[in-house]
């Protein structure tokens, strides 16, 4: 396996020495290397792969230097407006190195959201005019990263290097300190139990889907929660869609910092569009826990003014066990879009386990509960 920190000393004396990303679980290691090596603005962890790809590029302009991009290969298509209307050889020429996490490998195990996504990720990559190479536990760094910045040097434009599983040793990374008493998995308990029956809850990708459909099995209920385990960031606006057109129904949105952040254009819209029956719980723990740990983009954003300020009718805040009773309580009884803020300790069971139903039959079950399942 390849030691983090060598491939990070062989990228800066090649002269790549600021990084932008979004963190990956197969690059946890070298994402928690770049954070503790660098200084901070040559680091920055961005609200979603686009804007690193944008800020990667600005950082060239300023300095006329190449610096490089972390992402999982998901986020290529968050991605794809700036690498092919900014970045592209035929548009402004913009050159950077993308380092992609490889999720979904062909002939690798790996979860179904993941799937087509790694089937497709070379072919990507090859519509968009990006050379690859591969990255793998037996590579030389040395001698991958020499051909991509070789690359880089002819075209002046983006090449990728594409990190296949078990590629990196383990890094042990400088975590932030738990700075709250609430546990994730218990506050969701908490919601479920004081909700009404006829409640709808859509999750959001990571943990907080997998401890809610843990719940479900443990209090012996049908899972009948939509888990949105792919498309971070984009579960509120699958909320939202939901509100709209089940207005007799209280839609409840678990939603998490960093995917809040990721794509957080969708508060203005919700605010405008106003759901009284749209609740937006959004747990606050300053990281990207399902991937390693490392803090999201923005640790210090002003959740109460974003949502106030993009139109909600109502803000509340729990930072303690009483604090979360009352507010859950008070928040039952106000005109949505309201939204709570709970701030959790990181950290979640170390035997947390992922759901035992397909995304399909986790669909199909959720329509049924909500009673739009058609027959086919």
């Amino acid at each position: 396996m390849i030691d983090p920190q060598v491939f990070y000393d062989e990228l800066a004396r090649q002269g790549i020495t600021f990084y932008a990303g979004v963190p990956d679980s197969l690059l946890s290691s070298l994402c928690a290397c770049i954070a503790d090596s660098s200084i901070p603005e040559y680091h920055v962890t961005a609200a979603n792969e686009g804007n690193a790809v944008a800020l990667t590029a600005g950082y060239h302009l300023a300095t006329g230097n190449v610096g490089a991009v972390y992402l999982q290969n998901s986020g290529i298509g968050n991605a794809v407006n700036p690498l092919v209307s900014l970045t592209d050889p035929e548009v402004y020429r913009i050159p950077m190195l993308l380092i992609i996490g490889w999720r979904g490998e062909p002939g690798v195990h790996d979860e179904p959201q993941h799937i087509k996504q790694g089937a497709i990720t070379t072919s990507l990559l090859d519509v968009m005019g990006i050379p690859w190479k591969i990255l793998d536990a037996q590579s030389c760094p040395q001698e991958v990263i020499a051909q991509a910045v070789n690359t880089i040097s002819k075209t002046h434009a983006p090449a990728a290097i594409l990190v296949r599983a078990k590629t990196f040793s383990s890094y042990k990374p400088h975590l932030l300190d738990s700075q709250y008493t609430l546990v994730r998995e218990q506050v969701l308990e908490h919601i479920l139990e004081a909700s009404d029956p006829q409640d709808v809850f859509i999750s959001t990708t990571g943990k907080t889907s997998r401890e809610l459909y843990e719940i479900r099995v443990r209090r012996g209920e049908e899972s009948r929660d939509f888990l949105t385990v792919g498309s971070m960031g984009h579960s509120s606006s699958i909320a939202l869609g939901a509100a709209l057109h089940a207005p007799n129904r209280r839609i409840i949105c678990l939603d998490g910092d960093g995917a809040m952040l990721m794509h957080m254009g969708s508060l203005g819209v919700i605010g405008h569009m106003k759901p009284a029956n749209f609740i937006h719980v959004v747990l606050h723990n300053g990281v990207h826990e399902s991937v390693g740990g490392q803090p999201i983009g923005a640790t210090d954003i002003d959740i109460k003014s974003a949502a106030l300020g993009c139109g909600y009718q109502s803000y509340l805040l729990a930072e303690d066990e009483a604090g979360l009773a009352a507010g859950w309580s008070q928040v039952l009884t106000l005109q949505g879009p309201v939204m709570l803020e709970v701030r959790v300790r990181i950290g979640s069971r170390d035997d947390l386990g992922r759901p035992a139903s397909s995304p399909e039959e986790n669909k199909k079950s959720f329509m049924r509960y909500l009673g739009t399942a058609k027959s086919t």
